[in-house]
């Protein structure tokens, strides 16, 4: 089991930063990836970005540039760096965290409750 927990959402003018949190706890060593995922009302959950435990990330074409995702190992922390947002950046931002559960490799998504993010003047 993991408990993701996120923080660092709020309102922020275009153009402006924020820098979202999600703290891991629970079985740690498991974790293959971490990222994050939004969802505007009416849409789809979309990945934002997302990092191995190898360090190798990803990022979706509509935030590369202007987002950053990084993690801290020894604090078992993920931040996404959040900077030249836009009002279609704003959305529910969720944390993910892929959980191998066994040998064969079989993986479980966890989430966190999500923190709101919106863009606005």
């Amino acid at each position: 089991q993991v408990q993701l927990v996120e923080s660092g959402g709020g309102l922020v003018q275009p153009g402006g930063s924020l820098r979202l949190s999600c703290a891991a706890s629970g079985s740690t060593l498991s974790i293959n990836a971490m990222g994050w995922y939004r969802q505007a009302p009416g849409k789809q959950r979309e990945l934002v970005a997302d990092i191995t435990s190898s360090g190798i990330t990803k990022y979706a074409d509509s935030v590369k540039g202007r987002f950053t995702i990084s993690k801290d190992n020894a604090k078992n922390t993920v931040y996404l760096q959040m900077s030249s947002l836009k009002p279609e950046d704003t959305a529910v931002y969720y944390c993910n965290a892929v959980v191998v559960v066994n040998i064969d490799g079989v993986t479980v998504d966890y989430w966190g409750q999500g923190t709101q993010v919106t863009v606005s003047s």
